[in-house]
């Protein structure tokens, strides 16, 4: 830490912080290092997998597969910022993260969150177009709107980043340096900050309910749309198809937003306790690993394309 005198008093500017993670004995260290690195391998192959897929397969060049891409390019972004630094602080003793080497990782993790909330909205619109306006769909989804769509995605992610970190950045740690947490988050940070974080508190409160709430509110207004027309179709099996095209993405917004929102509606407090911590792992490492097998095991287009692209025929 560097000492410099400031209004008089003697104050700590903190050059680095020890990112105190999950404690664990020496057996368990090997254990959760192997499973990590193996769950972190796992998410990036099998998004990796998709991309290659709906790329190399005509039948998927539809604004839904357009969008699962992006979202499977995006978590591999996603992942990257958090579950590498993790996994080697598993086995490390030195568990220090620089301060612009946290403002970084927090900047680029908020981005990221931030822009799949809305990415998520974004699929959901897509499903309502596509069964409560079908003949419309092709004109209204084209492709210069789906990437519209997504570059508009990625700007609200970084405008949302870029305003919680020009408050955050400011705030003094003192001569504290210890994040209970394994990556940097906003939460920890708010906590050992010495100085007023009231303002920082309250903008990150207000964007998190803005990303979070508008986004969530445009996906249930979507599905209820999309369930009143479902109710209309008069065969069962008309309803089972129009219900799966939206399964896999249903629970992907499930999963995401349940474990986030109990995170990010809260911004101080919620790393107090233990099992706050435990909740941040659901997001950022179980989740991420999830989400491909959920789009690929529930979704038969996707599976046979990817067998038509990985099976090698005579």
């Amino acid at each position: 830490s560097l000492f410099y005198r400031m209004a008089g008093k003697n104050e700590t500017k903190v050059m680095y912080f020890i990112l105190l993670g999950f404690p664990t004995t020496a057996e368990q260290q090997l254990l959760l290092f192997s499973a990590l690195l193996l769950v972190y391998l796992l998410t990036v192959l099998e998004n990796f997998l998709i991309i290659l897929t709906i790329r190399n397969n005509h039948s998927l060049q539809k604004p839904m597969y357009f969008f699962l891409g992006s979202l499977s390019f995006l978590e591999i972004w996603y992942v990257s910022v958090i579950e590498p630094k993790m996994i080697v602080d598993v086995l490390s003793h030195d568990k220090r993260i620089s301060f612009q080497g946290c403002m970084t990782q927090l900047h680029f993790f908020v981005t990221f969150v931030c822009t799949e909330y809305v990415l998520l909205a974004a699929m959901a619109y897509d499903r309502f177009v596509a069964i409560c306006k079908p003949l419309r769909y092709p004109l209204i989804m084209n492709h210069r709107f789906c990437a519209q769509l997504i570059a508009a995605c990625w700007m609200c992610g970084l405008t949302a980043s870029s305003i919680k970190l020009s408050f955050i950045a400011r705030l003094s740690f003192c001569d504290v340096d210890e994040i209970n947490h394994y990556f940097c988050d906003i939460s920890p940070l708010l906590n050992i900050s010495c100085s007023d974080s009231s303002l920082a508190e309250l903008v990150d409160f207000i964007l998190a309910l803005l990303v979070i709430l508008v986004p969530l509110c445009t996906v249930v207004a979507s599905y209820i749309c999309i369930l009143f027309t479902v109710l209309k179709i008069p065969s069962s099996q008309g309803r089972r198809k129009a219900f799966s095209t939206c399964s896999s993405h249903l629970t992907v917004v499930v999963l995401f937003y349940s474990t986030t929102l109990f995170t990010y509606s809260h911004p101080k407090l919620m790393y107090t306790y233990r099992a706050n911590k435990l909740v941040s792992v659901l997001y950022t490492v179980v989740v991420p690993l999830l989400n491909p097998l959920i789009y690929c095991l529930r979704n038969k287009e996707v599976r046979s394309a990817m067998r038509k692209t990985f099976t090698c025929r005579r």
